[in-house]
């Protein structure tokens, strides 16, 4: 078992059964958790990621969705692209 304090990043992959359960309850409680990033991943056409950083204690910034190519160094480098992962 992993304490909020230990996880940097949560990924969470949208279920389309529990969509805003991973998309608010869950964005806030993370939040709140102090886990400085938070992306979601909606699978829907077309694929996106939207990326949520620690913006002040329990709160986090959303930057606007992505559906090609997401470029990123915090907290890591990585440059996935998007529009090829049903390929």
């Amino acid at each position: 078992m992993l304490r909020a304090s230990e996880v940097l990043i949560v990924i969470e992959i949208i279920s389309p059964t529990s969509r805003r359960m991973d998309t608010v309850v869950k964005h806030d409680e993370y939040a709140d958790a102090g886990i400085p990033y938070y992306w979601i991943v909606d699978l829907d056409e077309p694929l996106s990621l939207t990326a949520c950083h620690q913006a002040g204690e329990f709160r986090y910034q959303d930057e606007p969705a992505v559906t090609r190519t997401f470029t990123t160094r915090e907290p890591f480098p990585v440059e996935p692209r998007l529009d090829r992962m049903r390929d």
